[in-house]
């Protein structure tokens, strides 16, 4: 895994009022791409505390117990997408908070090349409660999506988190330190 300027990010819920935090989520995600030019997403269908929204997201989820970030990712990314990837490099860290579950989000972002997919293998709690599908953009279809999502005030905190890394993304993809 290449090593290159990592983003790093903190950020505050400005959504929601804050109360109190009373517990860290480690995350691991990713900024997926393929050969073709191609980046990958999940589309999450919530109806929950958050509202009823249709958002964007980058593919990625918890840290378990035992497992390393690159570990996580690799795992997500064969759960969410069907995809069997390589690390191709850290974009950075986002800390970031949801005020209205009392949660402090630490994501760990990867830059990832596709090199084969297959199956989900979506939990059940995926499936029955965000409705997760692949989105697959180009990188200004992404860009158009995250702002359309930031229309709901879920879709603006994870538009506020997320459009920085997809912008070192394309930094790096387009200098060609990918290869």
């Amino acid at each position: 895994m290449e090593t290159l300027n990592e983003l790093y990010l903190e950020l505050q819920d400005t959504q929601w009022p804050f109360s109190y935090t009373d517990h860290d989520r480690p995350i691991a995600r990713a900024v997926v791409f393929d050969d073709e030019g191609w980046l990958y997403f999940v589309r999450a269908h919530r109806d929950d505390e958050f509202g009823n929204v249709t958002l964007i997201e980058t593919s990625g989820g918890g840290i378990e117990p035992g497992e390393t970030p690159e570990q996580a990712i690799l795992r997500e990314l064969r759960e969410e997408l069907g995809a069997r990837t390589q690390i191709v490099c850290k974009l950075g860290a986002v800390s970031d908070y949801y005020n209205l579950i009392h949660r402090h989000n630490i994501n760990q972002y990867y830059l990832c090349r596709a090199l084969s997919f297959g199956e989900t293998n979506l939990t059940e709690q995926e499936q029955r409660d965000f409705h997760l599908s692949i989105l697959r953009l180009t990188y200004t279809e992404a860009v158009r999506e995250y702002e359309r999502c930031a229309a709901s005030r879920l879709g603006r905190l994870i538009a506020q988190r997320e459009l920085p890394v997809l912008y070192r993304a394309a930094e790096i993809l387009n200098s060609g330190a990918d290869k």
